[in-house]
């Protein structure tokens, strides 16, 4: 079945969406290039900010688990990335270790005082406050109201999301990841610095689990080479569910390159299906919104760089000097007026190759100009002189 029919004529890239959880989406994007659609995502994969911990502070700890181990344990707690875009980077920050503006506190202290049973630790008891220790205040109309298990059925938004750095509940039971076990006696206090980054610098700030990408479902443009080792290589390679929105291969046999349709070199994959599936920190079509925006802001840097250079890579705004080799050839290149390599008199441009009369750049030390000492005059140490005569290494006096 041939779902096109069902689209208008596209005019440019669009998307459908296919089904959507409060942790995935799967959608088809269509009418783009192979270069773009990978693109996107890659970016949603590696270069979303969000938050995770970064620095934990440890007072406490007599559990079983080395204070590494809790460390790297609680970077991978999935954390609200409500208003992420108002957060600085702690590299962009101007305070001196962190503040409210590039940081959030999360806060740890459970001890096992007297059960015969072990207290298990969840991200719920995590309490997050400003660097100054005072509570934050929680935005959302229904704090109590969990929306990725809520039967609502209406899809989470940013406003659903918990205060800004606070762990992510998504189980059913609202106790979110677990931490660690106490027994009786047991003690864990301590203090987490959430800051912001992406997941090119670590894999705790990725806001995706997985992403599918497909495109081509039958194989039309050869891309995929099916080995088998029967002679029906359909029976070896079963379809995926995506290829029913494509029309089928006009022969049988045309998927092992042997049927007499023409193949088309020239053809291009148009229509991507993607399968995408969040971590919590933002929901799904979130993570989409944000992965194309953020491309956006990297393709519109390349081009603001790349305004203001000339054709040979030169910056224009870095003042004349940088951009001397970038100017219009002069009307005279036999005397070499003006050039970087050439004799001529325009003020500033004898350079040490020119052998013009420019003040401190004329008369160089390969020039031939009436620099004292240096030039071809008489009293140079090395010209040649009038007759030459005066010169230790010139033309010799009569009678030698």
């Amino acid at each position: 079945m041939d779902y096109d029919a069902y689209q208008d004529s596209p005019s440019g890239p669009q998307i459908t969406i296919r089904s959507y959880t409060p942790a995935s989406i799967d959608f088809i994007l269509q009418s783009t290039t192979l270069a773009l659609a990978n693109s996107i995502r890659r970016t949603m994969l590696a270069e979303i900010p969000t938050l995770a911990i970064d620095l934990v502070e440890i007072e406490a700890n007599t559990s079983v688990l080395a204070d590494e181990f809790l460390a790297h344990r609680m970077g991978l707690i999935p954390l609200s990335t409500r208003d992420v875009e108002e957060m600085l980077y702690t590299r962009d920050c101007d305070c001196d270790e962190f503040c409210d503006a590039c940081a959030v506190i999360l806060r740890l202290d459970v001890a096992n005082r007297n059960l015969d049973r072990n207290l298990k630790v969840f991200a719920r008891d995590l309490v997050v406050s400003r660097v100054d220790g005072t509570a934050v205040h929680d935005p959302r109309p229904n704090p109590g109201v969990n929306p990725m298990t809520s039967t609502s059925g209406a899809p989470p938004t940013l406003e659903d999301l918990p205060p800004r750095g606070a762990p992510v509940i998504m189980d059913a039971s609202n106790q979110g990841a677990l931490i660690c076990q106490l027994r009786k006696g047991q003690e864990l206090k301590l203090r987490c610095i959430v800051k912001k980054g992406i997941a090119k610098e670590h894999a705790k700030w990725a806001p995706t689990a997985a992403i599918g990408f497909e495109y081509d479902p039958h194989n039309k443009l050869r891309h995929t080479q099916l080995w088998h080792e029967g002679d029906d290589a359909r029976a070896e390679w079963p379809e995926s569910k995506n290829a029913p929105w494509e029309d089928p291969l006009p022969r049988e046999d045309d998927v092992l390159g042997g049927g007499s349709v023409p193949f088309d070199y020239d053809a291009e994959p148009n229509k991507f299906y993607i399968n995408l599936e969040g971590t919590g920190v933002m929901p799904p079509d979130a993570v989409l919104h944000s992965g194309i925006r953020t491309l956006q802001l990297k393709l519109g840097s390349i081009i603001q760089n790349l305004a203001v250079l000339t054709d040979s890579g030169h910056d224009m705004t870095a003042g004349p000097a940088a951009t001397a080799l970038d100017s219009p050839p002069p009307d005279d290149m036999g005397r070499g007026d003006g050039t970087a390599y050439g004799g001529g008199r325009t003020p500033g441009y004898g350079t040490a190759y020119g052998g013009g009369a420019t003040p401190g750049y004329g008369g160089t030390v390969y020039g031939g100009g009436a620099t004292p000492g240096y030039g071809q005059g008489g009293t140079s140490a090395y010209g040649g002189g009038g007759v030459g005569g005066a010169t230790p290494y010139g033309q010799r006096p009569a009678g030698y």
